[in-house]
């Protein structure tokens, strides 16, 4: 730890990519963790590796989009910890091949990325606000500011949104919400892109840092904050490098 007192984080995606990256540079820390995810085996062979004693790291398997499951997800960690300190919610999804208009289901990208993120936000923010602290830390994308894909950049502007409008609701509360827009970086939900990547140890970095020194946004890596000052100044040229993107993003496209 860096002097900070260690806080209780529930953090959901935890499983793999970012969420599992976050939680190992959350526990190395000194946090307490409350980590969801849906995959129940990985989960708990995560905790016990971050925390052989079971003290400190508590696995829940949740699917963030079921009520019932969000609300045992926070009755389990309040039981273990006590009140959560800080929400991070990670968990998320994208249309991975083809196009979204294509998929069976396209509307699971906003029920995990936009509305489970506002209703886990809502049965944290009592206590939070009763104990006059706390902190929300959403995983938007920088495709929440230049958009690439319909279906997912929906569910990230929205996220966007929803993070700097309730920053401001909650002004002079004690809670903080801050927001975390990677750009791409090396995980399951990018396997098929053919970009150059980071490794989501970057976006981890961020998210523990943002704890100790909160930020309204934070883009990482850095370079996308370029690409979306380039979208929202000269959006003609936005769209040609945008669709560049997604010609090397996507290995199905239509004949």
């Amino acid at each position: 730890m860096r002097g900070m007192t260690p806080q209780t984080v529930l953090l959901t995606g935890a499983s793999s990519g970012i969420g599992l990256a976050t939680a190992e540079a959350l526990a190395a820390r000194g946090h307490r963790l409350v980590l969801a995810a849906r995959r129940a085996d990985t989960l708990t062979a995560l905790a016990r590796r971050l925390d052989p004693s079971g003290s400190r790291v508590l696995a829940v398997p949740t699917d963030v989009t079921l009520d019932a499951d969000r609300r045992a997800l926070l009755a389990a960690a309040e039981a273990q910890f006590g009140p959560v300190d800080v929400l991070v919610n990670n968990a998320g999804v994208t249309v991975e091949r083809g196009w979204w208009w294509d998929d069976p289901d396209p509307l699971r990208v906003l029920r995990v990325n936009l509305e489970a993120p506002i209703e886990l936000t809502r049965l944290v923010l009592p206590s939070m606000r009763a104990r006059g602290r706390g902190h929300i830390v959403n995983i938007g994308s920088v495709a929440g500011r230049a958009a690439t894909n319909g279906m997912y950049s929906a569910s990230k502007f929205g996220l966007r949104g929803f993070s700097h409008g309730l920053r401001r609701e909650l002004q002079g509360t004690g809670v903080t919400v801050s927001l975390i827009a990677p750009g791409f970086v090396k995980s399951e939900m990018t396997a098929s892109a053919r970009l150059p990547m980071p490794g989501p140890e970057v976006v981890a970095r961020a998210v523990a840092d943002v704890l100790e020194r909160p930020r309204r946004e934070v883009i990482v890596p850095r370079v996308y904050a370029v690409l979306a000052a380039l979208d929202h100044f000269f959006p003609a040229l936005g769209d040609r490098v945008s669709a560049r993107i997604i010609r090397r993003r996507y290995d199905h496209r239509e004949g």
